[in-house]
């Protein structure tokens, strides 16, 4: 995986094959940062990264400026891969170990971007969890958006909140606000 654009442009980032993790494709990614840059300063915007994995979205979030990044992952391993790199980088990224769901009932913090990166094989009902959460627990501030990431196999498009999704490969970025 590789930083896009920003303060690191280019560099690439190679996490431990043991992490249960994979990752957001390079062409997705830079293809999601370009919807987003005409939406939000992503230098003035707090972000909450759920499934977080590697941590490769929030890099990307925090090499273009954002400093207001919460990752939250549930196993050890990514978030202690997160907080060395991190560190190495001299991002400021809050790394949290938690099941997303548990995190997301009793969540401290609203942000403007959510974005969810969970397992392909989540039920649907799992990922309308994650939107329900969201929605009901307020944790997205005004204009803000939840994107989640899935396969092109699981139809999100009748969720309630749902804007719009856009394909790209194996993957689907569905966005809600």
């Amino acid at each position: 995986m590789r930083i896009i654009s920003g303060t690191h442009k280019g560099r690439r980032i190679t996490a431990p094959a043991k992490l249960p993790v994979r990752p957001t494709t390079d062409m997705a990614k830079e293809a999601l940062f370009n919807i987003l840059n005409n939406h939000f300063h992503i230098s003035t915007i707090s972000v909450l990264d759920l499934f977080s994995g590697t941590g490769n979205i929030a890099y990307e979030f925090a090499a273009r400026g954002a400093e207001d990044i919460t990752a939250v992952d549930a196993n050890f391993d990514c978030v202690k891969f997160i907080k060395k790199t991190s560190a190495e980088l001299d991002f400021s990224i809050t790394t949290i170990k938690s099941d997303v769901f548990k995190y997301l009932e009793k969540a401290p913090i609203q942000a403007d971007i959510i974005f969810a990166d969970p397992p392909y094989n989540l039920e649907k009902e799992e990922f309308a969890r994650i939107a329900d959460l969201v929605f009901t627990r307020q944790l997205l501030k005004e204009e803000g958006q939840l994107i989640i990431e899935h396969s092109k196999h699981t139809d999100l498009t009748d969720l309630e909140h749902f804007r719009e999704n856009r394909k790209y490969g194996s993957s689907v970025f569905s966005f809600f606000e």
